[in-house]
């Protein structure tokens, strides 16, 4: 066995116990690191292969703050821990370990646990040579095609797009600063799908002129170095006029990544990405851009020498789209989740990245958000396809039945057991289990159905034989698990093996841009049901879905568009009936607003406009456009009644 484990755990009782299960299985232990300082100069000395790291060591440093150069390093790593409340647990999470392992443990747990690890290491690494390979390949097909300069960086920048998410790409010469007309931005409508936006575009959309447009390029930062800017970061940036001030406020970006290409003349190519998602850019894709911008290089050296053929596009209106509910049901293996809003398709990146895998998927988000549904894309994609999809509802069944339904009995084996029952791991062997509300699992099954996971064989009820299963596993709730861990009602180790990759889906209040494509989705369902041709909802309509919060996002639509379908009386929904709570919080408002003057009922009206835009002013359900003004009228307004960032923004 090639592994060399190093221990950092202070407690020598403790370490000494790990050390000799290691070294009975065969495992090479290079070294015990009581705190930090010690840990790092083992490492540099030894260069291990895999960490065993407790997250409270002695010195001020924790295992949290080795972990993070270890992660740099690309070393696997395992937490031990005894504690296990929320906040540490946070803290963990965000280093993305390979494991977790509860004080007290078996040795089979330890085993396993390493095992796992060990996999996911080598699968993370061969995934990301793979990928890496194969943008390599889709980069050599590019001279192939007949295409033009605008559809060569098109197709690279679809490529890019599963390496490094972005929303918005801008890329250009460095050096470039008296013209614009070779710079290329692409932004994402659909899944597969960008809009070119080149100068003539830009034009259009900001209302400037050559001239602006190039002093504020050429207040863009330059460097030879990969740079990220997260949230504050990007404040920061956003100081000083830049066409990133301007990119910021058009498409509501919120970080950006930075990619320089040197190609072979010396020359500097720039990749902007830009994501509206806060924190998205992280020092991982600091190394992985580095990787990607040396393949790269030969290409944009070779596109940029046949610029010169480069056909012109005159700059006009923006092109026409299809209807977004056809887009949304022809995306391959995303079939009846509607929607195109930047949180969605982050969603279908995810799945798109994690479906061939074979890692267990947490699917996180609120009642009604379609947690299922991404199970089925999920299984649909997936090797396992052709195989049986069993699915499962841990909330449904009582604590006594649940364990007989996951796991089979035997005849004889309880009162009432007339027969032999086959569990939902059998039924799902070589296929995937869809494990709804895990959350609601009682502790006890919690860990039974740990070592199921771990060791892959159930033992039916009453039965004296483990069967082995090959099952994927895909777990969703809508609870939040770390603060279920933190209090205790949820296993730290179970939950760290069921969340080797997460996908957490947006709230509907969250892409209110979806909210027509979805209506026409489900007017249509219910126009084919109830044999009615309604065309849509009154504007009246829209502005009031707009404005409501959505508790029980999609499920909770669709319940309102059925109801309004059947009262219609016209071919338009002109009234529909919302949740009472929601009438009485407004008219509770509504009474505070009275006793306000003219002017402090409209700074309030405004401030709670830009809470529920979310503080988006520009574009599709902006500010300015639930309020009906100019969105420079709104701006005036704002800095008249002396409104902040922080009056609408916690």
């Amino acid at each position: 066995m090639n592994e060399k484990i190093l221990i950092v755990e202070d407690q020598f009782v403790e370490a000494h116990d790990l050390q000799l299960m290691l070294e009975k299985e065969g495992y090479e232990v290079c070294g015990l690191a009581r705190d930090v300082p010690s840990a790092i100069a083992l490492l540099e000395k030894e260069k291990p292969t895999l960490v065993l790291v407790d997250i409270f060591l002695s010195g001020p440093a924790t295992g949290i703050d080795l972990a993070h150069r270890l992660r740099e390093e690309g070393i696997a790593f395992i937490y031990t821990s005894a504690n296990s409340n929320m906040e540490v647990l946070e803290a963990a999470k965000k280093t993305v370990p390979y494991g977790f392992l509860v004080k007290p443990y078996r040795e089979k747990d330890l085993l396993v646990t390493l095992e796992i690890a060990r996999y996911h290491h080598e699968h993370r690494f061969e995934a990301g040579v793979k990928k890496e390979h194969q943008f390599k390949k889709q980069l050599e097909t590019l001279f192939l095609s007949q295409d033009s300069v605008e559809g060569k960086m098109l197709e690279i920048t679809k490529a890019l797009q599963g390496h490094i998410a972005f929303d918005f790409i801008y890329t250009g010469f460095a050096d470039e600063v008296e013209d614009m007309k070779q710079d290329l931005g692409f932004l994402r409508i659909s899944f597969d799908e960008y809009q070119t936006i080149r100068l003539g575009e830009l034009k259009v959309i900001t209302n400037l002129g050559n001239i602006e447009l190039l002093t504020l390029r050429r207040a863009n930062i330059q460097s030879e170095e990969i740079t990220y800017f997260g949230e504050d970061d990007f404040k920061t940036l956003l100081q000083k006029p830049s066409l990133h001030g301007l990119f910021a406020k058009i498409f509501n970006i919120k970080s950006h990544l930075l990619m320089p290409v040197v190609l072979q003349d010396g020359r500097l190519y720039n990749f902007y990405f830009y994501s509206r998602s806060s924190d998205i850019y992280d020092t991982s894709h600091v190394f992985l851009a580095s990787r990607l911008a040396q393949s790269l290089a030969p290409v944009i050296t070779k596109i940029s020498r046949g610029k010169a053929n480069r056909p012109q596009f005159p700059a006009g209106p923006k092109p026409e789209h299809k209807n977004d509910a056809k887009i949304a049901d022809t995306v391959y293996g995303f079939e009846g989740i509607i929607g195109k809003s930047h949180l969605l398709l982050s969603v279908f990146d995810h799945i798109s990245q994690v479906a061939p895998a074979d890692a267990s998927v947490l699917v996180l988000g609120e009642s009604g958000t379609g947690k299922e549904r991404i199970a089925d894309c999920i299984h649909r994609l997936s090797p396992r396809k052709d195989q049986p999809l069993i699915k499962i509802n841990c909330a449904t069944l009582p604590a006594n039945l649940i364990e007989s339904e996951l796991f089979g009995h035997e005849r004889g084996s309880f009162t009432g057991a007339t027969e032999r029952r086959i569990g939902k791991f059998e039924m799902a062997n070589k296929g995937t289990l869809f494990l709804d509300e895990i959350g609601e699992m009682h502790p006890e099954l919690q860990g039974k159905l740990l070592r199921v996971l771990q060791e892959k064989e159930v033992e039916r009820i009453g039965g004296k034989t483990p069967i082995k299963v090959d099952v994927r596993i895909i777990a969703a709730t809508n609870r939040n698990l770390e603060k279920e861990v933190g209090e205790g009602r949820f296993r730290l180790d179970l939950y760290y093996r069921l969340n080797i990759f997460p996908i957490q889906l947006p709230a509907l209040r969250d892409r209110l841009e979806d909210l027509p494509v979805l209506i026409d989705h489900f007017i249509a369902i219910y126009n084919r049901k109830s044999n009615k041709r309604i065309v849509g909802v009154s504007a009246k309509v829209l502005k009031q879905f707009m404005a409501y919060k959505w508790p029980g996002n999609i499920r909770e639509l669709e319940n309102v568009i059925e109801r309004g379908v059947i009262l219609a009386r016209e071919n338009t929904i002109n009234e529909v009936i919302m949740p009472n709570f929601g009438t009485m919080q407004n008219d509770m408002q509504n009474m505070y607003a009275v006793t306000k003057s003219i002017e402090e009922n409209e700074r309030s009206h405004i401030v709670a406009v830009l809470k529920k835009c979310n503080g988006k002013i520009w574009g599709f359900g902006g500010a300015a456009e639930q309020l009906n003004v100019p969105p420079t009228t709104l701006n005036s307004k704002m800095k008249k009644l002396g409104i902040r960032k922080h009056d609408y923004k916690e």
